[in-house]
């Protein structure tokens, strides 16, 4: 398997976990996204979007998106799953993953930053933009994780909400994000005492910088 990344995409980030807590070994290939490498023709040719991650699967398929990508590794390898067994459950934890996938982590898209540069935003409102959709959504993740059980987002174990939120808490803190809730913070706490969510962080990937 093959895991075209970055290692400050919190997208990539969120595959690395998902490997991680399957205990899974995939071969890593960076794209630098600040270089623009997502848009070279070789790259296109696995992600017309452009964007990271890109996942080679065993038998030479390429997958797109993160959160698909999670699910199939949850699919194809079910322990420890990553997803409760009853359907409302699932509803739940796919709730909390896609607030942050697809709500809150897309405004902190270079691509999308770059666009309101381009249109001439100055950059502290283009930050304070972004750390405002981030301190909005996080408030709406707390308050529905506000009675769940834990240690994790939802029980015992860690599954696709916690793959969504550890990353997205990073990337908090990149924008000065003040992080006041306590859910997510303890959340965060117990998911960086596995090996899983402590070899997926950025600075320890093999092309940090």
């Amino acid at each position: 398997m093959i895991l075209h990344g970055y290692f400050r995409s919190t997208a990539s980030w969120r595959v690395r976990i998902a490997l991680g807590l399957k205990g899974l070994a995939a071969e890593q290939v960076s794209h630098h996204l600040r270089r623009g490498e997502q848009r070279a023709p070789d790259y296109l040719a696995l992600n017309p979007q452009g964007l990271t991650p890109a996942f080679v699967t065993d038998d030479g398929a390429v997958l797109t998106q993160s959160l698909a990508i999670c699910e199939y590794l949850d699919e194809i390898h079910p322990e420890p799953a990553f997803l409760p067994a009853d359907p409302q459950g699932r509803a739940h934890v796919r709730a909390v993953a896609q607030a942050i996938a697809c709500d809150i982590h897309p405004v902190q898209n270079l691509k999308v930053l770059q666009r309101l540069r381009d249109l001439g935003q100055p950059e502290a409102v283009v930050t304070a933009w972004a750390a405002a959709v981030i301190e909005e959504g996080l408030e709406a993740v707390e308050t529905l994780l506000a009675k769940t059980e834990g240690p994790f987002a939802f029980g015992a174990q860690p599954g696709l909400a916690d793959i969504c939120i550890v990353p997205q808490l990073g990337n908090a803190r990149r924008f000065g994000v003040d992080l006041r809730w306590p859910r997510l913070n303890a959340i965060e706490a117990d998911c960086m005492k596995l090996d899983a969510f402590k070899s997926a962080v950025p600075g320890v990937q093999p092309d940090a910088e």
